[in-house]
């Protein structure tokens, strides 16, 4: 049987991962607007960082993109999504040499890229939310306690 006590702040994320995860997203757009990567799915891509998360040690750093008109079918990026971040996470090693001449920290983290999904969500929640029946529902009028 373990004595280890299980840690009450597990999960949680600290000031400093905070602070080192906004500077890292901020450098990393710099970086990306700098340097062009020549790689044919990424040309002519705008990508947008939504979100930089850091390991506790701060030596990893999972990046979350979404590349602009990734929803839509008719851009050019329209179903293409996992292509570009496949083509960002080949090019991470180069995109890390970049960043760490734009930050100051003692470690730049390897980085990993994801599909950022959430704006998926957010537009699914507003379909739903909008659809007449849920509206007939949100909006129905309360009994009158007076009759």
């Amino acid at each position: 049987m373990s004595s280890r006590k299980p840690n009450p702040k597990a999960g949680t994320v600290s000031q400093r991962q905070l602070r080192a995860s906004e500077m890292i997203r901020h450098a990393l757009v710099e970086v990306m607007r700098e340097n062009e990567i020549r790689d044919p799915a990424l040309v002519g891509v705008s990508i947008t960082v939504t979100e930089v998360r850091l390991s506790p040690d701060l030596k990893h750093a999972t990046c979350f993109v979404e590349p602009l008109g990734a929803g839509v079918d008719t851009t050019d990026v329209g179903g293409h999504v996992d292509e570009i971040v496949k083509a960002l996470n080949a090019h991470a090693k180069f995109l890390r040499g970049a960043l760490g001449r734009h930050i100051d920290m003692r470690f730049t983290p390897d980085l990993r890229f994801r599909h950022d999904v959430s704006f998926a969500a957010a537009e699914r929640l507003n379909r739903l939310l909008d659809d007449p029946r849920v509206q007939a529902d949100v909006f129905k009028p309360l009994p009158d306690d007076e009759a």
